[in-house]
């Protein structure tokens, strides 16, 4: 959060908490609007219940993840999405999680380069497989396009090694700041037209399907009984279709 709040001007996150009103547990919402992010959420959860909602299995659960989003005023300056997480059910556990780019519009070849270097760095064991599944993953069929410009994603993760998981699920939120950062920094006071923000305007709206339609996080949460308002705090504050 600080790392964000330093592109403000004496503007901080707003936290509220909740209750898992389904289960034991629950969460925070952190919200910052300015005049660098239009909207940024970052939001960590803990909860528990008697039902997993999901087809992976049944019965008790417990679920706990941070996820961030980023919407920016500057649409030189891409959305960010990162999510980690950590789920145990009857029938197993796993880790989960990643991030991804998104340049809503005006994608540029070296914060492309930059984003997936850092990660490739972090986790050179890796990086193939997940930046394939995030290729997949961040998929829009009826668009016949990827979300974005990819990154890296993960689920089901569990070799056997618990503690040897965890490691690779930190070195995935260690590197995150170093790969969004410095883009953000450079195109923070890049000059933008009315054009600009209207393709800005597009590309949100299909962000949007994306996460509505295809989102796994977005359904787990609203079948799970989550708070929506967390929920939601991946949409954009505004979007066009026409």
């Amino acid at each position: 959060m600080r790392s964000f709040e330093s592109l403000e001007e004496e503007i901080t996150f707003v936290k509220t908490p909740w209750d898992y009103a389904k289960g034991a547990g629950g969460g925070e919402i952190g919200l910052l609007h300015g005049k660098t992010f239009e909207k940024a959420a970052v939001n960590f959860s803990q909860i528990s219940g008697d039902t997993f909602p999901m087809k992976d299995g049944s019965g008790p659960f417990f679920a706990t993840g941070v996820s961030l989003i980023t919407h920016m005023q500057n649409p030189h300056m891409p959305t960010v999405h990162m999510n980690v997480r950590y789920i145990e059910t009857e029938d197993g556990s796993w880790f989960g999680g990643g991030y991804d780019l998104t340049p809503m519009g005006l994608p540029k070849t070296d914060d492309t380069q930059h984003f997936h270097d850092t990660a490739k760095s972090a986790l050179p064991d890796h990086y193939s497989i997940f930046s394939q599944n995030a290729k997949e993953y961040f998929y829009i069929p009826h668009r016949k396009k990827e979300r974005g410009v990819g990154g890296i994603f993960f689920d089901h993760y569990n070799t056997g090694n618990i503690e040897q998981d965890f490691e690779m699920m930190q070195a995935v939120g260690n590197s995150f700041l170093p790969a969004i950062m410095p883009i953000y920094e450079k195109n923070q006071n890049l000059p933008y037209t009315h054009e600009d923000k209207e393709l800005q305007q597009k590309q949100r709206a299909h962000y949007v399907e994306f996460n509505l339609i295809y989102d796994r996080g977005t359904k787990f949460g609203f079948q799970s009984g989550g708070n929506p308002n967390a929920i939601l705090c991946s949409m954009p504050p505004t979007a066009k279709w026409t």
